[in-house]
């Protein structure tokens, strides 16, 4: 079952570090729907992460554990997946979603050339935020949207998979 890989993949000394971590949000934290992995807290999870991770701000963890504990998805998992957009893999990313944005928008894409200076930021960025921000918030909801899809499905077809072997077993050995 997807529940075992998932279990498999996080020990429980990972979903121990996860819980002191979480501590920070007080109450909220001791929810026991955020530490249980179904079908549909993985499913939520997924969905928080991968939107998430294509918010430009700089504490993305914070606010997909906010929205972990406010919508119950399983907390690990969506802090795991906002790593997809790492200080390696945050330019492509950004340059894809400003792309995307100024499609969007019907604007022209200008070419960027990046330089890591608040001068940098405050007069090239500035200009072009808005197709930036747009196509952070459709690229992180697109991603959402199809890595909950894949995954909700994968997980259906798998248990499905398993109840016909089930199945199947129990007709053999009803036979005998």
């Amino acid at each position: 079952m997807p529940k075992k890989k998932f279990q498999q993949w996080l020990s429980h000394s990972d979903q121990g570090r996860f819980r002191k971590a979480a501590s920070f949000f007080g109450d909220f934290s001791h929810d026991p729907n955020i530490w249980r992995i179904n079908r549909r807290s993985v499913v939520r999870a997924i969905a928080i992460g991968l939107f998430t991770a294509f918010m430009p701000i700089p504490v993305q963890m914070l606010l997909a554990a906010a929205l972990a504990i406010a919508f119950a998805a399983y907390l690990p998992v969506a802090l795991i997946l906002v790593w997809i957009t790492n200080p390696v893999t945050m330019p492509v990313f950004f340059y894809w979603a400003y792309h995307l944005g100024a499609y969007l928008l019907d604007m022209p894409a200008e070419p960027i050339q990046v330089e890591m200076s608040f001068n940098w930021l405050f007069t090239q960025l500035l200009h072009r935020w808005q197709p930036f921000l747009v196509g952070c918030l459709c690229a992180g909801a697109l991603a959402g949207g199809i890595g909950a899809t894949v995954v909700n499905l994968y997980w259906r077809y798998h248990v499905s998979k398993e109840w016909k072997k089930r199945s199947l077993l129990r007709k053999f050995k009803g036979k005998k």
